[in-house]
């Protein structure tokens, strides 16, 4: 029989986002950013100011530290979350491991850490992401297992993203590729607006690079946006996974750099600690669908959630979507019956402008999530959703601590 203190511990906890920083993002490739840079001195960088920020946090209360990577090699593995612990100057007694879930790797890194807060193995932890694709272009090293094609296990379009996005158009014709060029040039306007707001800036980690024959720089705001795109300028691109497709290099994410991290804790140690909770867990959830046309996953997946959470879609007051595609995000509208131009979703724009470097990009929902909660208290839940490669979905829901009706106050008993 499990004593009154065992029972005690393994009572679900109250899981809170304290806070979230990431790299400006930067074009994969030897011209970007972050090309002379390492992926672990990337995640690095998010650790140390992430620290900084949050000054009353000993290190050593941290319990672990949980960081993705799509390509687990080189400057991305050696268990990335452990070697980028102790190269950022944590305690040698604070773990970390890996995770890889493709573009939701850094969501993953939250939800798995999150679960152990939430039944008591952990009172802090880092959780985030990285992905250089200038040194790990997608897919590089991988060995697909020749069963997939030769047992039509899946189709083969569904180990090409751009394949995938193509597929989605044809299974939404309503979907027109002048639809998704609108929805990709109010990204990037939204963003840029963003940018002018100051809304962006207080969360990127300032980072310095150097390049042959350039010297040092230093990096303080998102490489891949292109403010003032137009519909006229999207038109005229090509698209590369058809021939008169729909897909283009302007109405999807690019290849890019960048890390994020996020600290998360129990509300009872958040309060103790002096911490702010800037968002609460209320409910995930992944969920599975054909690999071919994977952009529909978080459709399902923000189904579950939902269903977990006792609400329904029109609880969500606000959306932060990962635009790996704008017909992905276009299909999820569709779905819940929301309008492409909703105030709702992606109120800073998404990463069509900012940039997608796979593991990386859940948290940088999660943080402009946050400070949009910050900034609309009449907003008391939101969602971060994303698709995930090989047809996957990831959804996780937060509520509001500005809502007046907020369920997450902690009680000087419970403190």
């Amino acid at each position: 029989m499990p004593t009154p203190a065992t029972a005690a511990r393994q009572q679900i906890r109250d899981v809170v986002f304290v806070d979230g920083v990431r790299t400006p993002f930067g074009k994969a490739g030897d011209k970007g950013i972050h090309a002379g840079t390492r992926a672990d001195d990337l995640i690095v960088k998010c650790i140390r100011e992430l620290m900084r920020r949050n000054p009353s946090l000993p290190p050593e209360r941290i319990d672990d530290v949980a960081i993705a990577a799509t390509t687990q090699t080189g400057d991305q593995g050696l268990t990335i979350g452990r070697t980028a612990a102790l190269l950022a100057g944590l305690p040698r007694t604070v773990p970390g491991f890996a995770i890889d879930r493709m573009c939701a790797g850094a969501m993953t890194a939250v939800t798995t850490t999150a679960s152990g807060i939430a039944f008591g193995a952990y009172d802090v932890v880092i959780a985030g992401g990285v992905e250089h694709m200038g040194n790990h272009p997608m897919g590089s090293g991988t060995d697909p297992n020749p069963r997939f094609l030769s047992e039509r296990l899946v189709d083969p379009a569904a180990l090409n993203m751009g394949n995938t996005a193509e597929n989605l158009h044809d299974r939404f014709p309503a979907i027109t590729k002048d639809r998704a060029d609108s929805y990709a040039v109010a990204s990037q306007t939204k963003l840029a607006a963003a940018y002018g707001r100051n809304q962006i800036q207080p969360d990127l980690v300032p980072v310095a690079g150097r390049k042959p024959a350039s010297g040092w720089t230093l990096s303080q705001q998102d490489e891949p946006p292109r403010p003032g795109t137009t519909l006229e300028d999207l038109a005229a691109l090509r698209t590369p996974f058809r021939p008169h497709g729909r897909v283009t290099a302007g109405n999807a994410a690019g290849l890019n750099d960048g890390a994020t991290v996020a600290l998360l804790a129990s509300a009872e140690a958040a309060h103790q600690l002096g911490l702010p909770a800037k968002m609460r867990l209320v409910a995930y959830s992944f969920a599975g669908v054909e690999p071919e046309v994977m952009g529909i996953g978080p459709v399902p997946a923000t189904e579950k959630a939902l269903s977990q959470a006792g609400l329904t879609i029109d609880d969500i007051g606000l959306f932060e979507i990962n635009e790996a595609f704008a017909v992905q995000v276009l299909s999820f509208l569709d779905h819940f019956g929301i309008a492409d131009d909703d105030p709702r979703v992606n109120r800073y724009g998404g990463a069509i402008a900012v940039g997608h470097p796979l593991a990386s990009s859940g948290v940088r929902l999660m943080t402009q999530l946050a400070r949009q909660f910050e900034e609309d208290p009449q907003v008391r839940y939101g969602i971060t959703t994303m698709c995930v490669g090989l047809g996957m979905g990831g959804t996780v829901i937060w509520e509001n601590p500005h809502h007046a009706d907020y369920s997450g106050h902690i009680t000087e008993e419970a403190a």
